[in-house]
């Protein structure tokens, strides 16, 4: 497995090394997440089954990516901020 933190600063470096910073702002950041994430839904589409895996693969990596820059511009830790949803959850929803 890697670490989230390893993803996010490598996807930092790669924004850093193209100068896209100004870009990447929570608004631009959000409406990505949002556009890749149709984008996976899109493989899903008039399907009732089946879909391409590698398409599949990339596309979560699209939406990964988006998260993990807009984590990074807002200093919020994606790791801890999923473990305490998941722990506010599991109140929500006990077993």
């Amino acid at each position: 497995m890697v670490d989230v933190d390893y993803l996010r600063k490598k996807v930092a470096e790669f924004r850093d090394e193209r100068n896209w910073i100004e870009y990447h702002n929570p608004k631009d950041l959000s409406v990505s997440v949002a556009i890749e994430a149709a984008e996976l839904l899109e493989l899903f589409q008039w399907k009732d089954s089946g879909y391409d895996p590698k398409r599949l693969e990339e596309e979560m990596a699209d939406v990964m990516i988006y998260l993990l820059s807009l984590s990074d511009v807002t200093n919020i830790d994606l790791g801890e901020a999923v473990l305490r949803k998941i722990e506010k959850n599991s109140r929500k929803y006990p077993v």
